[in-house]
């Protein structure tokens, strides 16, 4: 029924779309064609009517009629879907053989058709077959809605569970008894109304936990009532519930005949005067709750209200969000021997088996799911639970527990808008804890035509909207970025999975051939086939079937031996064939006649020519080919003027290092003007593209790496086409390292970023921080990547100031930064490349810190005492740190007391957060050094490799200490190591300046392969030093306004004579070293 409300809602949009002037149908094939709109409109309306029963209140009779019009609904829209593609792209006179070789692949509909009228021929057929359907249903008269009818809660039991029978609900308990008692809640005059609400998803135990905080607090409430709502609930007979619960002592008649404002006005004289405790359980929807809530008076008395639901907007609407967690391991092997045991808490065999494990995992902590699954076992002898772990299902019915919880699944699902079933049932592609990525399932939903076109919003951002509801129904699994709390994949629960399995194959929604190599449904019928088997002796399975109604093939990681000739598909719109084992040119010979395909993903295979007939593809939408062999795209790919998204690039790791595949900077960019998501990495000639990126503007998100420098002219159009981007939401632009600080700072001056751009990474290096860069221009920024040389007090006030800033992914200076209080008050993650201060109340949110500095740098003097990190107790919420301490250069005892440091720094922060300490170079087994220069130069010119993978920006350190308020200063380290690291450098030096640009490259370290894998991130892209090989000097070092007072300020006329001869000395070793072009000066040399 879900399946094909929606698939009927997509099919009268593209009629619609057929009675278009621009199509010019044939006067009778256009009257037929409206006929049947109007009648499908119908059809349409009862299904939607249909669907807000639950399925299994539903007659038998409806189903089969139901089922039979999703396979009506399917065929027609592949006879609609290939008239759109014939008149689009053919032209029925000059291309008749292509016109016939087009209908002969269409559906035993109309494989006789020979040009449109014969199509319109279908079409009637069609309209004939919906019309006897109808029919059959009014005969039945069986569509009628029942939605209001009374359902039964399902959560009786929890409210009466013995608590001793309870486990792993202490700590839920206490924690929500603390919040709902704070401290010195002695008195109860004056202590405003507290609502908080449990959310989580069926079966976790939140009427459960709401029970015990509620049986463990009523003693110091006069007044008190537990009140469940439920699904589709009756608000006024939920009004008088609460009434009766305040006071037994009515009758029902007293009440029964007042309506809901009646009702509430009566409950608020009630409760003006009285403490109270009231439970609302299992809300539903908002509506329902804001009614509730107007009887809910604050009357400052200490009142406290507990609501239960498993939606999170729900949750939100109504107060303090308390999220309930499944149970930890023991805690879920616990339950499950305990009611395996009848109670007594341990496993009644003489130990653990295997499959028992198996089933708590399949369980994943959700204690409903492990009491219907230890109750089903209780009763079977262990040798045939291996048995039942194959074919446990939820449809079984020979279990009470499996059904009880089966029913309560079912709500969540019942519930969901009819738009949003078939997007769950969708999930059934996947195997068991799969990870699935968010921007791809909604790429493949757009094409599955289950995100309908909505006025003035692109498709993507409605799919998001589909993905945060089930997300917000708790029907997926969200899985987060710690920096910042996005959500950018889900999984499926095992029980859900199950659930959305048996539909899926009750509506044959998705065939799946397993592992086993068995067939979940009739493959004769499949409209959509996913491949969970990866083993070739499976191939026959599908190699020798012919698959006409096919409409989706997920052929993830399977082997290609496995898979039919793309010309067996013949009305194909997905094919997703990543990873796929084996997969060569020769086996996309026949994709460009696979008209109707709108996504096709080949990333992570073997790929490395696309056939020329790409182009003929008119109606794809997503082309991934991510790491792929491809080094370019056919002319062809510039005429599909339909296509959303296009990701295409490789950074493959091979032979321990990264091998860069870069293709060919496409020039015809600018024709698809269709797309909103852009992601590639491209190397040649640029200034066609550049300037073809600026017709883009519907782009919402770019992602362009440039291997390889742009001229001056290209330059200005780059940055110019970036502005007219006003759509876009995400902006990385990498490759950018070749712009001077000065075009920097000028060529990005005039940029006007969107409002709703929120994720912005540039390789750029700016001297300061853009001046666009603010809380009015960028209010909803919440990541950012930056390289800055200089950081001033105004930059600190303008970027702590960005009032949704999370994550602070890399940001490069050279200063000494100082955050005051106040400052990112939403800032979760950082990583820092220079010496900081935090002040207390600067950063409160943040979680996790990442920083790297050189040992060299700070012990070069011994009053040197790492004061700046032991600010880092001031950062109240901190949980991770992890710190990069690069010891090239540096002596063994040096190295010790920095290590100290940072330990103390930990041992000291009250939440002792979880420390990853990286001793890159760790040179304790050095005796330390006759001068610096051979000490410096002995380690650089042994590790060479590590230093071009790390910073090159080094950083100048002024800072204050607080106990003395003594000014100290650190030698500027840029010109302590080029005076120490020349001679060492020469040799290696001389090789990367004859090294090919594309052979230095490939030696940069990916910064987001390194963020992912939780290791300091080596940023490629840094600030140029006397330390990056193969690359000119800095320009004149500048003096950082720090509010610690000027370096030169600190240094004697003696000590400048010192510097400038030292400087003169150093210069003399660069030149006939022949590894810097420059040599700059600074004010810090005079100590050494």
């Amino acid at each position: 029924m879900d399946v094909v409300t929606s698939v009927m809602g997509s099919l009268l949009a593209k009629l619609g779309e057929l009675l278009l002037a621009e199509y010019k149908l044939q006067k009778g094939v256009k009257e037929d064609v409206e006929s049947l709109e109007l009648e499908m409109k119908g059809v349409h309306a009862a299904l939607t009517m249909v669907a807000k029963v639950p399925r299994d209140q539903l007659d038998q009779q409806i189903k089969i009629w139901a089922d039979e019009l999703t396979g009506l609904s399917y065929d027609m829209e592949d006879v609609v879907d290939n008239f759109l593609v014939y008149v689009e792209g053919f032209d029925p006179a000059a291309n008749s053989h292509k016109l016939k070789l087009l209908v002969e692949k269409m559906t035993s509909l109309f494989t006789n058709g020979k040009a449109r009228h014969q199509i319109g021929n279908a079409i009637k057929d069609i309209k004939t077959h919906a019309k006897d359907l109808a029919d059959w249903h009014d005969r039945y008269n069986k569509v009628k809605d029942t939605s209001i009818n009374n359902t039964v809660y399902p959560c009786l039991a929890a409210l009466y569970k013995n608590q001793k029978d309870l486990v792993g609900i202490e700590d839920a308990r206490d924690e929500l008894t603390k919040r709902l008692t704070p401290p010195g809640e002695g008195d109860a005059s004056n202590q405003p109304l507290k609502i908080v609400s449990i959310v989580g998803p069926g079966g976790l135990g939140k009427t459960t936990l709401a029970k015990a905080v509620y049986d463990s607090l009523q003693t110091q409430f006069k007044c008190k009532a537990f009140v469940p709502v439920g699904r589709n609930p009756n608000v006024s007979k939920v009004l008088k519930g609460i009434l009766l619960e305040l006071e037994p002592s009515k009758s029902m008649g007293d009440i029964d005949k007042l309506d809901e404002i009646q009702l509430i006005n009566k409950l608020r004289h009630l409760l003006q005067d009285k403490r109270y405790f009231i439970v609302i359980d299992d809300i539903w929807d908002t509506t329902a709750w804001e009614i509730i809530k107007f009887a809910l008076l604050d009357n400052n008395l200490g009142s406290r209200v507990i609501t239960t639901t498993r939606l999170h907007q729900v949750a939100t609407k109504t107060g303090d969000v308390y999220k309930l967690e499944p149970l930890p391991h023991n805690l879920s092997e616990e339950l499950f021997y305990k009611i395996l045991s009848d109670g007594k808490g341990k496993c009644p065999y003489d130990q653990p088996s295997e499959v028992s494990k198996k089933f708590l995992q399949k369980c994943a902590g959700v204690p409903l799911a492990i009491i219907a699954i230890a109750s089903l076992l209780r009763d079977k002898p262990m040798e045939n639970w291996s048995t039942l772990y194959s074919s446990i299902g939820f449809g079984n019915g020979d279990n009470k527990d499996i059904d009880d919880m089966r029913r309560i699944l079912m709500f969540s699902y019942d519930d969901l808008p009819y738009h949003l079933r078939p997007c769950l049932l969708h999930l059934s592609i996947f195997p068991e804890d799969a990870l699935i990525m968010k921007d791809t399932l909604i790429w493949m939903w757009v094409a599955e035509g289950f995100v309908h076109e909505e006025p003035g919003i692109g498709l993507f951002e409605i799919g998001e909207r589909y993905f945060n509801d089930l997300v917000n129904r708790s029907m997926l699994l969200p899985v987060e970025r710690k920096q910042d709390n996005a959500i950018d994949a889900c999984r499926v629960h095992d029980m859900v999975l199950d659930i959305i399995c048996l539909l899926s194959k009750e509506q044959n929604f998705v065939t799946i051939l397993d592992s086993n190599g068995k067939y979940s449904s009739s493959q004769s019928k499949a409209r959509r086939l996913a491949v969970q088997t990866r083993d070739e002796e499976q191939h026959n399975h599908l190699v020798n079937k012919s698959m006409p109604k096919l409409r989706s093939c997920y052929a993830s990681m399977c082997h290609i031996s496995m898979m039919p000739s793309l010309s067996c598909f013949q009305v194909l719109r997905v094919l997703d064939m990543k990873n796929c084992k084996f997969l060569e040119n020769c086996h996309l010979e026949h994709l460009g006649k696979s008209h109707l395909l709108r996504y096709l993903s080949l990333e992570n295979t073997n790929i490395s020519e696309l056939p020329k007939d790409i182009g003929d593809l008119k109606f794809l939408q997503t082309l991934d080919l991510r790491n792929c062999k491809i080094k370019g795209l056919p002319q062809s790919t510039s005429l599909l003027r339909k296509l959303k998204c296009l990701r295409v690039g490789s950074d493959l790791w091979c032979n321990h290092r990264i091998e860069h595949i870069d293709i060919e900077a496409p020039n015809w960019i600018g024709n698809l003007t269709s797309l909103e998501e852009l992601s590639l990495k491209i190397s040649g000639e640029f200034s066609t593209f550049v300037e073809g990126l600026g017709k883009l503007t519907e782009l919402r998100v770019l992602d362009c790496h440039l291997r390889g420098g742009l001229d001056d002219r290209s330059k200005k159009t780059f940055v110019g086409s970036v502005c007219k981007l006003k759509k876009i939401q995400i902006l990385h632009l990498e490759g950018l390292y070749g712009w001077s600080e000065l075009e920097a700072d000028t060529y990005w001056a005039g940029y006007k970023p969107p409002r709703g751009l929120r994720d912005l990474s540039m390789s750029s290096t700016f001297s300061r921080l853009p001046a666009w860069i603010n809380s009015s221009q960028l209010p909803n920024l919440s990541k950012l990547k930056l390289d800055l040389y200089h950081f001033e007090e105004p930059d600190v006030v303008n970027l702590g100031g960005l009032p949704k800033l999370c994550d602070m992914g890399s940001l490069w200076i050279d200063s000494y930064i100082e955050f005051p209080d106040g400052a990112f008050p939403k800032l979760r993650y950082c990583a820092i490349h220079a010496p900081f201060w935090f002040l207390p109340g600067s950063m409160r949110s943040l979680e996790c810190i990442t920083f790297r500095f050189r040992t060299m740098w700070y012990m070069r003097d011994a009053v040197i005492d790492f004061d700046f990190i032991s600010t880092l107790v001031n950062l109240p919420s901190l949980r991770w740190v992890f710190a990069n301490i690069d010891c090239h250069g540096a002596r063994a005892s040096d190295v010790e007391k920095m290590e100290a440091a940072v330990r103390q720094a930990i041992d000291n922060h009250p939440n002792h957060p979880t420390l990853d300490l990286d001793m890159s170079g760790d040179p304790r087994m050095i005796k330390e050094p006759a001068s610096p220069l051979l000490h410096h130069t002995t380690s650089v010119g042994t590790s060479a490799q590590e230093d071009q993978g790390s910073s090159s920006q080094q950083t100048k350190q002024e800072f204050h200490d607080d106990d003395d308020n003594r000014v100290r200063q650190e030698p500027d380290p840029e010109q302590k190591n080029q005076d120490q690291s020349h001679e060492g450098q020469a040799s290696d030096s001389s090789k990367a300046d004859q090294m090919p640009d594309d052979e230095r490259e490939a030696n940069d370290v990916d910064v987001d392969a390194a963020e992912k894998c939780s290791v300091l991130d080596v940023h490629p892209s840094g600030p140029v030093s006397c330390l990056s090989f193969g690359m000119s000097a800095p320009p004149p070092a500048r003096t950082t306004a720090t509010g610690v007072g000027s370096s030169a300020q600190a240094i004697n006329e003696k000590e400048e004579e010192e510097e400038e001869s030292q400087a003169d000395r150093q210069e003399e070793v660069c030149c006939n070293s022949n590894i810097l072009r420059t040599i700059y000066r600074s004010t810090s040399l005079a100590r050494i």
